[in-house]
């Protein structure tokens, strides 16, 4: 699957704008920032954390700014993903029917709907206290056509708890829209998770893919907020222990149709399948592959 993401700056607009200037300004801004990617016909595209945010507006402008929005925004990326046949992963504030502020992912699909939303776990305190926000409480993982998505927003990386939780429920991918970096957790999430994660940073921090053994796979520049990348989420991955030889096996009768991936350092690789013939786990039953899931297990149980 392709994946694109970004790292831009928030939209800026003119605080004495009102406020549907300030709407049509931050849609034609998406819109042509998400313009930027679509030649690369990408499966998802990941926005930062929220990134309809007008830059430039006070606290009380900014809560009217969101009310009189609504899902207008949203609507218009509906349609850029029907248009284009991909999902769109976007992060946003957002007003329930309950009047209560959440900080939120929305995940439309390739009819431009609704497939999940996330709602930030862990809100900084000042989200909590002077925005209101509610701490979301669920941790959907949603299935969709290329894999299993879960989700991280900001704070949240902070949080071992949510980590845990994605251990157990094994997705293909988190997705990481932020204001923060988060450094060398992004690598950690990914390796712990097993999973591609995929940051998407606002203000100009590199946004990267990374594979589920801690490796950046692809990286915003200097030069570019945006990025496009393929990666192949039918992989696995497995220690070196007791796999060495097999792995070898792998790689003489299947040559270019597999891949080895070393990260070093880790005593894991990632395997993975490069052709519709076979699958990775057809791999792992023909050669009596170990995971580094099932290795651990292992290990435990002979050490009691």
């Amino acid at each position: 699957m392709t994946i694109s993401t970004f790292n831009f700056h928030y939209g800026v607009v003119e605080s004495e704008a009102d406020v549907e200037a300030s709407i049509q300004q931050i849609e034609r801004y998406l819109t042509q920032r998400i313009g930027q990617v679509l030649p690369d016909q990408p499966d998802l595209i990941v926005l930062p954390e929220c990134c309809d945010m007008p830059s430039g507006l006070a606290e009380d402008a900014l809560q009217n700014y969101y009310r009189a929005r609504g899902e207008r925004i949203r609507d218009a990326l509906s349609l850029i993903a029907k248009q284009n046949s991909c999902y769109i992963a976007y992060p946003s504030i957002r007003l329930d029917s309950d009047d209560k502020w959440w900080n939120s992912v929305q995940l439309l699909d390739r009819n431009g709907d609704v497939a999940g939303v996330y709602n930030k776990n862990h809100p900084v305190i000042i989200e909590i206290d002077e925005n209101q926000i509610q701490c979301g409480k669920e941790t959907p993982v949603i299935e969709c056509d290329f894999g299993r998505v879960a989700f991280a927003i900001c704070f949240d990386l902070n949080f071992d708890e949510l980590r845990l939780k994605y251990v157990r429920e094994n997705p293909d991918l988190i997705l990481f829209p932020s204001m923060f970096h988060g450094g060398f957790m992004q690598q950690y999430w990914a390796y712990s998770c097993r999973a591609h994660f995929v940051g998407a940073i606002a203000g100009g921090l590199p946004s990267s893919i990374v594979s589920p053994v801690g490796q950046v796979v692809s990286s915003t520049s200097s030069y570019y907020d945006f990025v496009s990348a393929t990666i192949n989420l039918d992989c696995a991955v497995v220690h070196l222990d007791y796999n060495r030889g097999k792995l070898e096996a792998i790689r003489q009768k299947y040559g270019k149709k597999v891949r080895v991936t070393d990260p070093g350092y880790v005593g894991s690789v990632l395997l993975s399948s490069e052709t519709e013939e076979f699958s990775t786990e057809d791999l792992v039953r023909e050669f009596e592959i170990e995971k580094l899931d099932d290795y651990m297990a292992r290990s435990r149980l002979h050490q009691q």
